[in-house]
């Protein structure tokens, strides 16, 4: 039986086996022993005159241990039961003198050079523990309504964003690349007969699957290949993106409201232990934070505030001009310019979440100047029907729109972004046979998992981080 189960059994003086690694052994008699399954470790008491001293010397933080005896109702506080040892043997050691991960407080940064070993601390073993259950529950969600997973390429010819940050690939010899009569790479003669690169999205597959099936959702990894070392940066992530046939920018709207409420709602619930543990480590680091940094409500409280608010509605041009009200705007508080036509950045989209509704928002109604070629456009033809929502302490967490369904207005866009249709042909034709209204969004499952943990730094979610310059493991 697991940690997780045995600590909520009735201790009948039952024999029980543990297998897991050593947290700490003092005053040579009690172990804290975890193996993952919880964020607690079940305490198993020796009686070390019973045992070999050269043993016992062994038992050292880190090591893998068997141990054998009786579930009893525990002496000490903090735990209902314990397990008296009749017998325990040493799995695989670990030298005290080599390694790293001694009881006590380790740094993010040195944690990250040792990802290898991090899974062993609380803090990582919670936050793992966690995006498996969040994963679940995407899936869970999606399937309690009758949505199909689609499984979208990860090695494509087309560039679904259009921002040309992306990692080729190709089985030429690097060393001696071949070129054609232009001077130019010879892709003819590459593995796929033409340029390909890793995705940056399932979206415009989904699209297709969705023309059939009416509800699909993707959920698998994504490449950009933006040379960024900020927080929020990763090369390699995941994204979920259900694309849905007859839907319109308000039946977008609506599931992407009730989806993530489900997502936080299911964390609150199902991994209590883990978000209470993550969510007093976020009150402690606040403690050496400067007042005016450290943040207004606690990560529980935050994940209460998506699931106990209805999300406010509102445009673009709307969010402009609450923010050209405001008194930081008024009193030039804001880092970046707030005009119509240029892109909300984070201060205004948290201004507005945290400070002027106090609930998470959705925007809608984005100028077409900065949004993607496939959102669809409004009668007003400026703005495009597209919406991100936004959170507390993160701003935006998901984009998305209702998608171009008119044929001659996509080639326009086409036209408009310097997209050959070559390059897309397959996507327009799917106007041409039994077009429909239909809408996607697109949730970064890092970005979720930062807000669902309270995790800071983006490579401190996804257990391998692949950052510029970084792929060691």
């Amino acid at each position: 039986m697991n940690v997780k189960r045995l600590l909520n059994t009735e201790a009948k003086e039952q024999e029980v086996v543990v297998k897991g690694w050593i947290r700490t052994f003092r005053s040579n008699r009690f172990l804290a022993i975890s193996d993952g399954s919880t964020v607690h470790t079940i305490q198993a008491v020796i009686d070390f005159e019973k045992h070999d001293d050269s043993l016992l010397k062994r038992l050292n933080t880190g090591a893998a241990v068997e141990v054998k005896g009786k579930l009893v109702e525990s002496q000490g506080k903090g735990q209902k039961v314990e397990v008296l040892v009749s017998d325990f043997t040493i799995l695989g050691d670990a030298d005290a003198d080599e390694y790293p991960l001694q009881p006590k407080r380790h740094s993010l940064e040195f944690l990250r050079e040792k990802a290898h070993l991090r899974f062993r601390t609380n803090t990582f073993g919670s936050v793992f523990r966690l995006r498996h259950a969040m994963t679940f529950a995407v899936h869970k969600f999606f399937n309690d309504r009758d949505y199909f997973n689609i499984h979208t390429p990860i090695i494509t010819g087309s560039d679904a964003e259009g921002a040309g940050e992306m990692f080729h690939v190709t089985n030429h010899d690097l060393n001696a690349i071949p070129k054609n009569d232009k001077g130019e790479v010879d892709y003819e003669n590459d593995f796929f007969g033409k340029e390909t690169n890793l995705t940056v999205s399932g979206q415009l597959e989904a699209e297709l699957a969705a023309t059939a099936l009416s509800k699909v959702y993707t959920f698998g990894p994504t490449f950009r290949a933006e040379n960024s070392n900020t927080s929020r940066h990763l090369a390699e992530f995941w994204m979920i993106e259900p694309e849905v046939a007859f839907n319109d920018i308000n039946d977008n709207m609506d599931l992407a409201e009730e989806f993530l409420q489900y997502l936080c709602r299911y964390a609150l619930e199902n991994n209590r232990d883990d978000v209470e543990f993550l969510n007093q480590r976020e009150i402690q680091e606040n403690k050496s934070k400067p007042q005016q940094e450290r943040p207004e409500l606690n990560l529980i409280e935050r994940l209460e505030f998506v699931v106990n608010n209805t999300f406010e509605r509102i445009t673009y041009t709307e969010a402009i001009e609450v923010l050209q009200r405001s008194k930081p705007y008024k009193k030039k508080k804001f880092k970046y310019p707030v005009e119509w036509g240029k892109d909300l950045q984070s201060e205004h989209e948290r201004f507005l979440v945290e400070k002027h509704y106090n609930k998470p928002v959705i925007i809608t109604s984005y100028p077409a100047s900065f949004k993607a070629f496939y959102m669809r456009s409004n009668e007003d033809e400026k703005t495009v029907a597209a919406m991100d929502v936004l959170f507390p302490g993160i701003g935006e967490i998901v984009g998305g729109s209702q998608r171009e369904e008119r044929l001659e207005v996509l080639q326009q866009k086409c036209l408009d972004f310097n997209i050959p249709e070559e390059h897309i042909w397959w996507y327009l034709e799917t106007r041409k046979f039994g077009t429909c209204v239909h809408s996607g969004f697109g949730l970064g499952f890092e970005r979720l998992m930062m807000f669902v943990s309270g995790m800071g730094n983006i490579r401190d979610v996804i257990p391998f981080p692949r950052t510029p310059g970084n792929a060691e493991f």
